[in-house]
């Protein structure tokens, strides 16, 4: 962990006055770095990843602008940098909640309402944040590029193996087609957060929820194993 935080081994373990203002200046740089990426995942869910500039973070939350670009380097590393952070967000809001279901319908229904929460709550103020990035990024090539791609992968392999999960435990027909559930499940949670930012439609997140039940109830091997939404 130290080398990752930019402190040599030997520095960590040498101790006395110079390893504690060491360290002193390591906690202060991550705290400034969480504080700029809070800001940064928060601009670039409403204005995307091109409107992130050292400057204007630095006038913004008052800091040095040399400082800023120490902690990052180039705005490219700061795009990349904003993605992870955006990312463990989402894992906490979504993907983490819904794993305390046991494996089931029940945890796949808990994933997507989790994600049509975390739009719904303005977990990021532009609603979901990769929604609106990979649109940005997707027609062009690059490190952010690849790292959305990695990003909407591992989102879409995450739908596809709680619902195979659920196949497994027999709660699914056998001749569920995964990937075509997960693209349905998936489409109706994008429009929702797109009709919902567009035009403040509240109404987008129960209909898609209304969506995915009776898509879930329809490939169930027993449907009250998915109660219909009010």
């Amino acid at each position: 962990m130290a080398s990752e935080l930019g402190v040599s081994d030997d520095a960590q373990a040498g101790g006395g006055a110079t390893g504690t203002k060491l360290d002193g200046r390591v906690e202060r740089g991550n705290q400034t770095r969480r504080l700029v990426l809070r800001r940064t995942v928060d601009i670039a869910s409403v204005e995307g990843l091109d409107a992130l500039s050292v400057g204007r973070l630095a006038t913004e939350l008052k800091l040095s602008k040399s400082g800023v670009f120490a902690l990052f380097g180039s705005k490219e590393e700061l795009q990349l940098a904003t993605i992870r952070a955006a990312g463990r967000i989402f894992l906490d809001n979504v993907v983490e909640p819904a794993r305390q279901s046991p494996p089931g319908i029940g945890r796949v229904r808990q994933l997507c309402a989790r994600w049509l929460d975390y739009s719904e709550q303005r977990v990021f103020p532009g609603g979901c944040f990769f929604y609106g990035v990979i649109a940005e990024f997707d027609a062009r090539e690059g490190a952010v590029h690849d790292a959305l791609v990695h990003a909407d992968r591992d989102w879409n392999g995450r739908v596809k193996d709680c619902i195979a999960e659920a196949l497994d435990t027999g709660e699914l027909r056998p001749d569920t087609d995964i990937p075509q559930l997960a693209f349905e499940f998936i489409a109706f949670m994008e429009t929702a957060n797109a009709q919902s930012v567009l035009h403040d439609e509240p109404d987008a997140y129960r209909r898609a929820g209304v969506a995915i039940t009776a898509r879930l109830r329809a490939a169930a091997t027993d449907p009250s194993l998915v109660p219909q939404l009010p």
